[in-house]
């Protein structure tokens, strides 16, 4: 049976970069038992998620997936990210702290994905086995880097330094000689769609997917053994793979990318309005990076702020 160019006699490894919400895209690649990528993409729904995972790898290897798969605690964090935080946090490459207080982790999304997909989650295991994995200090750990890459939107950063983050990352997966990605046309079409972005909008609708391959690159390095990457946690509590803890520096805080004060108003999309009438798709975002650091704001808070704005103004 073939999909495409894709012969599914032979074993594939997975990537998958997952949204914590079917609103949001899930990244998904696929590299061969030879670390080659070869396909990606991405999804929405579970039902998505595993129809693409089927059509592009019928015999499973490692399914590597950026989401937490076992959750035990109740509140707090778990022990797996205290340690990648301790190893990588001087890095900016800390996770996001998880618990079964959160909605979305009881249970967690991932691992109802690695349950679909038949697969056990015992980090013990090479292959036919779905690991959890983390791409920021993959890529520290991986490529010696100095800093996490800034590529995410985040309002602090100015779009011209995100989009020059974005570019470096793309050169680093095309320098990896295994992954071979250049010779994939679809890497063409997402080298295109960066170097064209004029706007966050072009960069977000992407970003998953180029996660998507550096999960699917890990899963192919855990397949193959080594010491290039190593378990943080158990299998009880919950555990994340990635490199050992970095023995380089990392960079001075004085050198490091200074965040800008703004506030942005933006749709879903990551796009501003271009005009006053202009529709809104999905619910606003609201991000203000104030003196004391960065807030997330609700649509009234929004609203008091807009208000604040015009007395002073007006004044």
């Amino acid at each position: 049976m073939r999909v495409g160019a894709l012969t599914l006699a032979t074993t594939v490894h997975v990537g998958v970069d997952l949204a914590w919400g079917p609103k949001n895209r899930t990244g998904l690649a696929a590299v061969g038992a030879d670390g080659r990528l070869l396909a990606s993409g991405s999804a929405g729904s579970d039902d998505e998620i595993i129809d693409w995972i089927d059509a592009h790898a019928l015999r499973r290897g490692v399914v590597a997936i950026d989401a937490p798969l076992i959750v035990t605690n109740r509140t707090g964090r778990r022990a797996c990210e205290s340690a990648i935080h301790a190893a990588f946090g001087r890095f900016d490459a800390s996770p996001h702290s998880t618990n079964l207080g959160k909605p979305e982790m009881n249970p967690p999304r991932g691992a109802v994905i690695a349950e679909r997909l038949g697969l056990p989650v015992d980090p013990s295991l090479r292959n036919r086995v779905a690991i959890e994995v983390y791409p920021h200090p993959a890529m520290v750990g991986l490529w010696e880097l100095d800093l996490n890459l800034k590529y995410k939107h985040k309002a602090k950063y100015e779009f011209a330094f995100r989009k020059r983050e974005f570019e470096r990352l793309l050169d680093l997966l095309e320098a990896e000689a295994t992954l071979r990605v250049s010779a994939l046309p679809r890497w063409s079409e997402l080298r295109s769609i960066a170097v064209a972005a004029t706007g966050h909008g072009a960069l977000n609708r992407i970003e998953d997917e180029v996660d998507g391959i550096v999960c699917a690159w890990l899963a192919y390095l855990w397949s193959i053994g080594g010491q290039r990457l190593v378990v943080f946690g158990d299998i009880d509590s919950g555990y994340i793979v990635a490199p050992p803890a970095p023995t380089h520096a990392p960079r001075p805080r004085a050198l490091r990318q200074a965040p800008r004060s703004s506030v942005r108003f933006q749709d879903a999309t990551g796009e501003m309005p271009t005009t006053a009438d202009a529709p809104v798709v999905g619910e606003p975002e609201f991000s203000f990076n104030g003196p004391t650091g960065p807030h997330r704001l609700t649509m009234s808070e929004a609203r008091l702020l807009e208000a604040a704005l015009q007395v002073a103004r007006s004044g």
